[in-house]
């Protein structure tokens, strides 16, 4: 209440029109993210109560959109409010230019802006206001396994089963694009393969690097062997595959739960999420954690006569029911429950190998390495070998804890 009543406090002093200001925004709400209205609407209404206007620049985000971010503000063109990535090797060329939130609470004291442990960074500060806790793993269509008598897959035996019924029957055993975005294949066939503490390990050099990660590249070849994947997969894109999943022309999709927003409502009681099973019947982690926030940059800060009108926008985008219209989860039948299991076990989460990755190595991994390792053009020796030349984690950052989690 004291921080909804200071926020009001802002803004009604920003209404008057000597103080109206413009502000530049950056978010990942942009093209078919089921929070897009929500995050506009939200622009709009702070707009209409505090009387300055907001220029958004949203995108949907990829790889590219990721690179035009850290281009901008490599270029001294950064906006003043960011929905970017925290806690990975994103994040980390642009810190310098965000202020952190104990510095603006520092001044704005009535605002008390949460610092979330699971986003403190490296250098012991917390730049980001958290949204949208996430998890990776199995989509699954279980009306066509029902149909077709396929196991559903609680185990690698019963996936490979599964994979067989669905390639002889003509259905698209597991959808994905090995060219667009294989990301979620490669982070869970490595998973399958590794103990949580393989998995998390950062090595520094190609010596280091743990058995089970050359096993879990060495898992998409086998899949792909298998038939497992569409026949166009080389080229096609995620948006294809996507559609296929929605369509019941896919049994299966690797994917994390912002997918869950793309799914008809008529699926909700046809579709489960899950673990992907491991290889070796052993490791019940799972991947996921919170992986982007709300961020106030610099240039904004040290600029007086818009530093207010920055902050309450960010106040304001940030209230507890605001963070609950942006999470754009309209769940429910069988598909919220099993989401609901999976976001539960926070103690057994660890945080994706390419968000401690930079740039350069995590392409040189996904978009190159998945493909070509694939379908036999590279082995995962080579791969790795090509990977860790470009010293992938030269930034060491220490994952969250269990607790930080909860």
């Amino acid at each position: 209440m004291k921080r909804a009543l200071a926020l009001i406090a802002i803004l009604i002093c920003l209404a008057l029109p000597a103080r109206a200001v413009s502000l530049r925004t950056v978010s990942a709400f942009g093209g078919t993210d089921a929070s897009a209205l929500a995050y506009v609407e939200l622009l709009r209404e702070y707009e209409a109560q505090s009387g300055n206007v907001v220029e958004d620049n949203s995108g949907t985000s990829d790889e590219s959109w990721k690179a035009s971010v850290l281009s901008d503000f490599a270029a001294g063109n950064e906006p003043d409010l960011l929905f970017f990535f925290a806690c990975s090797a994103d994040s980390a060329p642009i810190l310098r230019k965000m202020v952190p939130l104990s510095e603006i609470n520092a001044a704005y004291p009535d605002l008390a802006l949460p610092e979330s442990d699971i986003l403190r960074e490296a250098d012991g500060n917390v730049y980001a206001i958290p949204l949208r806790p996430y998890f990776e793993g199995l989509f699954v269509n279980t009306d066509l396994f029902e149909q077709y008598g396929a196991p559903l897959p609680d185990t690698w035996e019963h996936l490979e089963a599964a994979v067989a019924i669905f390639r002889e029957a003509g259905v698209v055993p597991i959808s994905v694009s090995l060219s667009d975005i294989p990301h979620y294949l490669a982070e869970c066939a490595v998973l399958a393969a590794s103990s949580p503490e393989e998995y998390t390990s950062r090595p520094t050099a190609l010596d280091e690097v743990p058995r089970s990660w050359h096993r879990g590249m060495e898992l998409i070849h086998h899949l792909y062997t298998l038939g497992a994947f569409p026949e166009n997969a080389l080229n096609t894109s995620e948006a294809v595959t996507s559609e296929l999943f929605r369509q019941k022309k896919a049994a299966m999709q690797i994917d994390g739960s912002w997918f869950v927003n793309s799914l008809p409502a008529q699926s909700m009681d046809t579709t489960v999420v899950m673990p992907m099973p491991s290889s070796d019947g052993e490791s019940t982690a799972i991947i996921g954690g919170v992986s982007m926030g709300f961020y106030l940059t610099r240039r904004v800060w040290d600029d007086p006569s818009r530093r207010d009108a920055a902050v309450a926008l960010l106040g304001w985008l940030t209230r507890p029911d605001h963070l609950k219209r942006l999470a754009a989860q309209e769940v429910t039948g069988a598909l919220a429950e099993s989401a609901d299991a999976m976001a539960a076990r926070t103690a057994d989460m660890v945080r994706p190998i390419q968000d401690d990755m930079n740039k350069n190595a995590r392409e040189r991994w996904l978009l190159e390495c998945v493909p070509a390792v694939a379908v036999g053009d590279m082995t995962a020796e080579e791969c790795w070998a090509r990977v860790m030349a470009l010293a992938p984690f030269g930034a060491q950052i220490a994952p969250p804890s269990a607790a930080a989690l909860n």
